[in-house]
């Protein structure tokens, strides 16, 4: 059986789409971030498992046991939906994810959501890109250290790319 990295979207739960909720219904086993709105939680069937894999903030070492978690269901032929927050490739540790199962030999297959990267500002009336004003959009984590930090954000570099700028979980910094 395969494990479906689905995109729960932005919080409404409205936004997933309909191959999510498709797998969804028939899941055996949902793996699920704490930004999953519950009416999505109450899709999977009666009987099925619902494994709380709901991060806090400074808890990254929960990254491995997630992993686990999801080769592990996998290889016992389960019906795995890992349902996360926005879209599973947007700031959201599938990639890794994904990694993780390639290497243990289990089928994985991505299933994209609607990330609260254009979703929020949309909802708010904002447009990320607008003839005349902005005509590019960049989406950066708040949440890395500073530039000369692997990995790190060159903040002059963004401000001065120009366009709209994004910041996912930035309420910290």
């Amino acid at each position: 059986m395969t494990v479906y990295l689905v995109g729960a979207g932005p919080g409404d739960p409205g936004l997933l789409t309909r191959r999510g909720e498709a797998l969804l219904r028939r899941a055996e086993v949902v793996v699920y971030d704490r930004l999953v709105h519950p009416e999505l939680l109450a899709l999977a069937p009666p009987g099925a498992l619902l494994v709380d894999a709901g991060k806090r903030p400074g808890e990254a070492h929960r990254q491995a046991w997630i992993s686990e978690q999801l080769v592990a269901h996998g290889r016992r032929g389960a019906l795995v939906v890992r349902l996360k927050g926005g879209d599973p490739y947007v700031l959201g540790r599938g990639g890794e994810e994904v990694e993780a199962l390639q290497a243990a030999g289990v089928p994985v297959e991505v299933v994209p959501g609607v990330t609260s990267a254009v979703a929020g500002p949309e909802l708010a009336g904002v447009p990320v890109t607008h003839r005349g004003l902005a005509t590019s959009v960049t989406v950066v984590t708040g949440h890395v250290g500073e530039p000369s930090t692997p990995g790190g954000v060159d903040w002059s570099a963004l401000a001065a790319a120009g366009g709209t700028l994004v910041v996912l979980m930035g309420v910290e910094r």
